[in-house]
């Protein structure tokens, strides 16, 4: 195994080009351990660890440039009120050491629909920054960036840069189910986030599909029913029937399989649980935010 070090960002490109092949590395929370289990043996490794600009983030008008490698703890202190719900999930990635190494961008990079940032950048409606020293630099908006089980869309020759996260407008909520309370793979895993200014809902499912996958008829019913009731205006608490029938579609939207970690028919029921609570919460939020609004 050969071991490409580039000291830029033009450089790892080049060397990207050059060896398509190679797997990139910079936290290595994810890449180690299938090397070390023997599960994966590549031609080269690319560290990326000399690239400054990968662990760098920017804060926008509307939206959080986040480096690819910035470290799930920076999000946690740093972006709690950009980007709270992939805060909420930074928190419940493995161990202090590993959410101090690792970063969005090995998540995307392995695609595995049990990684932990998954369904907070679907719930907020990320896109993925990637170049190639040929063809430049591209966004790929994060529902079409999942293709397959740990695959992507990335081509042969193409880098993760950067995650271009949407500031939160309104309550978002994140819940993830696993065997124990730390250093565990998701069992399943829901992302929820309510956004006002346009009046609509955006989920993130993790762990229960062969990709991430948001519950879009969950949303769009949920988006008709908010409607139709008036309860952005009203502030009204969410009627019983149209949590469950939210929860219903977003249990309906997964297609998970039977694993050590759980059976299909529990991550179906548990996915449900976890939309009802989240919506439940999410709400609440807002709520006493048009509360708040309206007092002042």
């Amino acid at each position: 195994m050969d071991f490409l070090r580039p000291a830029s960002w033009e450089e790892a490109l080049a060397a990207k080009a050059e060896h398509p092949t190679a797997v990139p590395i910079a936290g290595g929370t994810d890449v180690m351990v299938e090397i070390n289990f023997d599960h994966r043996r590549p031609e080269y490794l690319l560290d990326l660890n000399r690239i400054g600009d990968l662990y760098e983030w920017e804060t926008r008008e509307d939206s959080v440039r986040l480096g690819a490698s910035v470290p799930y703890t920076t999000i946690m202190e740093q972006l709690r009120a950009e980007l709270p719900g992939l805060a909420l999930a930074s928190h419940t990635v493995a161990s202090p050491q590993i959410r101090n190494r690792g970063g969005v961008g090995g998540n995307l990079g392995t695609a595995s629909p049990a990684g932990d940032a998954h369904p907070a950048l679907l719930a907020a409606g990320a896109e993925v920054e990637v170049a190639s020293a040929a063809r430049g630099t591209r966004l790929i908006p994060i529902d079409d960036f999942y293709t397959g089980v740990k695959r992507n869309a990335l081509q042969p020759d193409e880098l993760i840069r950067a995650v271009h996260v949407k500031k939160a407008d309104g309550p978002q909520q994140y819940s993830k189910v696993g065997t124990r309370n730390a250093m565990v793979i998701a069992v399943c895993a829901f992302g929820l986030a309510l956004h006002p200014e346009t009046r609509t809902v955006r989920t993130g499912i993790g762990s229960a599909a062969p990709t991430p996958v948001r519950a879009k008829a969950a949303e769009e019913f949920l988006d008709a029913a908010l409607a139709e009731g008036g309860f952005w205006d009203n502030g009204k608490i969410i009627t019983p029937s149209v949590a469950k029938q939210f929860a219903d579609l977003c249990a309906a939207a997964c297609n998970p399989i039977d694993d050590v970690r759980g059976t299909a028919s529990y991550r179906r029921h548990a996915v449900g649980v976890m939309a009802r609570r989240t919506l439940t919460w999410t709400w609440e939020s807002y709520r006493g935010t048009r509360h708040t609004e309206g007092a002042a």
